[in-house]
């Protein structure tokens, strides 16, 4: 990390949002942040962080949504991240950072949680996975991108924190024509959707479930991003 003192040529720099998918990029986008998106391909990510300059940036934060792994949660439900864990790996998240976001107002129905959030490099589909994945991990859900983000923000001492919106709950099997649907630029390919649903129409009910639920977390998602316009004084107290 930075000095206590804090890095004066920091100042007035932008937090970098790292998301997996072009709606949550549009969702974060604004004055102050600089965004990107990996159109949740780990290998496409790394080569974006590498590229990327960290003294452009004074923090990092992970946006976006996330399948469910604590059986508790719904879709639409909050998840800031206390820390990430990735095979061996766990990084902790800022301090200061989680604190904003965690004081987060509970808005509807939704649920506001500190917890933990596992790093994959694969879609994890089904529930036997998932309940896998709880059980070695203790994570509350699981995302593509944290975990990278949160190793580059360790490796250059930025603050790092993440916000994620349960989509997909614990319970429910994401359909694999839906992670197979993704452009590189993000968006949705709905013409392969199309083409998945015509060779497995049986998918048709889990894919209208698994649209409201990733709806559901959209709203999440616009719900609370104002608050990342705050992320960046946050990110200065953590230096």
């Amino acid at each position: 990390m930075m000095s206590e003192g804090g890095d004066a040529s920091r100042d007035g720099l932008p937090v970098l949002i790292v998301t997996g998918l072009k709606q949550e990029a549009r969702i974060a986008a604004g004055p102050g942040l600089t965004v990107i998106c990996s159109s949740s391909n780990p290998v496409q990510l790394r080569e974006m962080m590498v590229s990327f300059d960290p003294e452009s940036i004074r923090g990092i934060v992970s946006f976006g949504v996330a399948g469910g792994l604590n059986p508790e949660l719904r879709s639409g439900d909050i998840v800031i991240a206390s820390e990430i864990v990735a095979a061996e790996h766990r990084w902790a998240t800022a301090s200061s950072l989680t604190e904003m976001l965690i004081a987060l107002p509970a808005r509807g129905k939704r649920t506001v949680i500190n917890g933990v959030l596992a790093g994959v490099e694969e879609v994890v589909l089904g529930q036997l996975g998932k309940a896998a994945l709880r059980a070695t991990t203790g994570a509350d859900a699981v995302d593509m991108e944290s975990h990278i983000a949160a190793r580059y923000a360790e490796e250059h001492g930025l603050p790092f924190a993440a916000l994620r919106v349960i989509s997909d709950p614990a319970h429910r099997a994401l359909p694999e024509v839906a992670a197979k649907a993704l452009k590189p630029n993000g968006d949705v390919d709905i013409w392969k959707v199309m083409r998945g649903i015509a060779r497995n129409p049986s998918e048709i009910r889990a894919l209208v479930s698994s649209g409201r639920d990733f709806n559901r977390a959209l709203r999440g998602l616009r719900d609370y991003r104002e608050h990342l316009d705050g992320a960046g004084d946050r990110a200065e107290e953590e230096a």
